[in-house]
């Protein structure tokens, strides 16, 4: 059992036959390597990206006014714009201030009365 220990060990790593190019298994598994990598960036990194400039498109186009559901399930209205922050107020005489990216979307009332009907 022990002489045939180093029999199952050449056989896993096979040595190249002659005439046979030994990089060829590397190109190969090179080429698959690039494959996944591009399906993952195609299924997984790209929507995420795209996602991230859609966000950040929405807080550009904050005005005051505006409806805004905060992260914290709070629905409130913009009454004022800093450079980083917000002012939003969520009750009478009660305003937070919270940083732009604390502002998950923007409620259109367009939008609700469609749902509606």
């Amino acid at each position: 059992m022990i002489s045939s220990l180093p029999q199952i060990l050449a056989m896993g790593n096979p040595s190249p036959q002659p005439g046979e190019n030994p990089t060829k298994g590397l190109v190969g598994m090179a080429g698959y390597m690039i494959l996944i990598f591009a399906f993952l960036y195609l299924i997984m990194i790209r929507p995420q990206m795209k996602q991230q400039k859609d966000h950040q498109k929405m807080l550009d186009a904050l005005k005051v006014g505006d409806r805004v559901l905060v992260s914290g399930s709070i629905f409130g209205i913009v009454s004022q714009i800093k450079e980083k922050s917000v002012v939003v107020k969520i009750a009478e005489n009660t305003k937070i201030e919270l940083l732009r990216s604390g502002i998950q979307q923007v409620v259109r009332e367009d939008a609700k009365e469609e749902k509606k009907s």
